[in-house]
């Protein structure tokens, strides 16, 4: 795996393994749910993703976005691609709503709901909390 794969808690926080692409809990939870959608490569420029990349690519979304609507019943999904530190391709994937969910007793509010999202809101997890968010949200991924 790629050192930005690592960087967001690999293996811990692996949700589900592709073949080109890993999704991963954000370990800083900027609403429930959120997720680092990450390719497996070592490209550090979306087009130099090779095909295979892409057409898996369609899989993947269509899988989050089931999961994620099951689970959260999200309003939007935000992708978004910043690669400001982290250098190899991947999404913040953020589930968008309007109020908050809640998760295992924890309140989690869409503080910028319906504008661009609050990324300094974030909600570190502990490492306990990673490990039952993984296996939540692995609950609705297909086999």
């Amino acid at each position: 795996m790629n050192q930005t794969i690592e960087k967001f808690g690999y293996p811990a926080s692996l949700i589900k393994e592709y073949d080109n692409w890993v999704v991963l809990l954000r370990p800083a939870q900027i609403t429930l749910g959120s997720l680092i959608v990450a390719a497996k490569s070592n490209a550090e420029d979306f087009g130099a993703l090779s095909s295979d990349d892409f057409a898996e690519l369609k899989t993947v979304t269509t899988d989050v976005a089931t999961a994620l609507k099951q689970l959260v019943s999200h309003q939007k999904l935000n992708w978004l691609m910043l690669m400001m530190v982290d250098p190899h391709v991947h999404f913040h994937l953020l589930p968008r709503y309007d109020g908050a969910r809640e998760w295992m007793g924890q309140k989690f509010e869409d503080t910028a709901w319906p504008g661009p999202p609050s990324l300094g809101d974030a909600k570190k997890l502990t490492d306990d909390q990673i490990a039952d968010m993984a296996a939540w949200l692995q609950s609705s991924f297909p086999a």
